[in-house]
């Protein structure tokens, strides 16, 4: 069976924002704005995700 991914878009700057905001985005693989990472479909992943919905936007779930 193959492995659920999901795409994650960066879509804002975490200037101005808590550090541990910006530690989550690095803990995803993003830094810059537009930039997108294939990351495996884990609670862990969906949880970093949720905790910065204003930083960050999946755009496709794939598998």
């Amino acid at each position: 069976m193959a492995k659920k991914t999901i795409v994650v878009k960066q879509i804002a700057s975490p200037a101005r924002r808590p550090a541990i905001q910006a530690a989550t985005l690095k803990g995803l693989g993003l830094g810059k704005i537009n930039r997108t990472r294939e990351l495996e479909d884990t609670p862990a992943v969906r949880g970093m995700v949720n905790k910065i919905p204003h930083l960050v936007t999946i755009v496709e779930e794939r598998g």
